[in-house]
């Protein structure tokens, strides 16, 4: 950092005024300047700490709102220095704001010494800078009926509920919440005789949303953080916090969709939607540890949403038995594959769409009869990839052999063109 004696008496000056106004605002906000306003001298004073490193432009170039700085500027001190050279009197104006080296040695106001994220706000972070963080640190949250917890493709929202803020034992500390957090992932290349490399899945979050947790929750955040080293936030989530409209979508929002597809089409033809529902628990989609517990979770709630959500009556409609010819009650995989071959699908391929289907069903069923060992396995995420994509290819299957059926002609997929993202 330049000595005192390498600036001027007046960049001294506007310096001290751009840290405090840094430190005492709420969001450390910039010091907003603009010709008329400011004085030639203090914009020369501005060029000189910019020049110097000790002070970031924000400018309308840089990002909508000059009153945050969203990250580390893209842009050259040069071009900074240029910004504020042209500056005209009818301008809005810029926002300066300390470099991390300016505020290396300034002493922190002590509500800062057990918060990290705001403490590293205070010392240059920048809002929009992102931190990275193992999936387990989701698991409190998502376990703690005093949360409502969501859960997508991209990323995630929790906060305390309604009841729990206002209940008369709610000390505060847990009065917490984050909205824009994301996946992101760590997908190295394969070793040696490895065919697929590792998928570890991290949550990312911004900076600027972790320093508005209370303390306790910022250690807590602070102990679960990872290096940043080949880590990169999912784009779509990223694209998404950047203003930007999806333009795909992931294989949960993608099960969702097919699920109505179908129910739509069967309905179309027999009168009655072939799945019952097509909702979610919220704690649905990722798995946040590879271990068996959240295996074993993961195929529960699946197959509620498959085996289990097909319905009878639908089936009823359609003629299907729902008996063998021993008498015995069939089961809803064994009647949904029988409406399929008795409506021209052979019976290869009948087994063939089904096949994920009752792997989840047998999957579900194993934790059902047997005592289960907690075993973390780092495959179950790739696992959970794959089965993903092979129950959403025959969902699709299944819509497309729907969707031929005359009564169904002119039907059209309103996902069409998008993007299948797999994770």
């Amino acid at each position: 950092m330049p000595k005192k004696a390498d600036i001027s008496a007046d960049a001294r000056e506007l310096l001290k005024s751009v840290k405090e106004r840094y430190l005492q605002s709420r969001d450390f906000n910039g010091l907003h300047v603009r010709r008329g306003r400011n004085s030639d001298t203090e914009l020369e004073a501005a060029i000189e700490l910019v020049t110097a490193g000790l002070v970031q432009v924000v400018g309308p170039s840089d990002y909508m709102n000059i009153h945050i700085r969203p990250w580390p500027s893209r842009r050259t001190p040069a071009m900074q220095v240029e910004e504020i050279r042209e500056l005209s009197a009818d301008a809005y104006g810029v926002a300066l704001y300390p470099m991390a080296k300016a505020m290396k040695r300034v002493k922190l106001p002590k509500r800062y010494e057990d918060a990290p994220f705001a403490r590293a706000m205070a010392r240059g972070r920048s809002t929009l800078e992102v931190a990275f963080f193992s999936a387990d640190v989701l698991e409190g949250y998502r376990n703690d009926a005093r949360f409502r917890f969501g859960m997508g493709d991209y990323g995630i929202s929790f906060g305390l509920t309604d009841e729990a803020f206002d209940d008369e034992d709610n000390q505060g500390r847990d009065s917490v919440s984050l909205l824009h957090l994301g996946f992101a992932y760590d997908i190295r290349d394969p070793a040696p005789g490895d065919p697929e490399p590792t998928i570890v899945r991290r949550v990312a979050a911004f900076y600027g949303d972790l320093k508005d947790l209370s303390p306790e929750h910022q250690q807590r955040w602070a102990s679960y953080q990872v290096d940043d080293e080949g880590v990169e936030p999912h784009p779509v989530w990223f694209a998404s916090q950047m203003g930007n409209w999806p333009n795909g979508v992931g294989p949960f929002e993608r099960l969702i969709l097919e699920l109505k597809n179908v129910s739509l089409l069967f309905e179309n033809v027999w009168g009655a939607k072939l799945f019952r529902t097509h909702g979610t628990p919220d704690d649905f989609g990722w798995i946040l540890r590879a271990d068996q517990r959240e295996w074993d979770h993961f195929i529960h709630s699946l197959d509620k949403l498959l085996s289990d959500n097909i319905n009878h009556a639908a089936l009823d409609k359609a003629g299907i038995a729902k008996k063998n010819a021993a008498g015995q009650s069939l089961g809803t995989l064994v009647r949904l594959e029988q409406f399929m071959t008795e409506n021209g699908v052979s019976l290869g391929k009948a087994k063939w769409a089904l096949a994920p289907l009752r792997e989840v069903r047998a999957g579900r069923q194993k934790p059902a009869h047997a005592l289960r060992v907690n075993v973390t396995d780092k495959t179950f995420i790739r696992k959970q990839v794959r089965l993903m994509h092979d129950v959403n290819e025959v969902l699709i299957n299944i819509r497309d052999w729907l969707a031929s059926h005359p009564q169904n002609r002119g039907w059209g997929d309103p996902s069409s063109g998008l993007k299948d993202y797999p994770i």
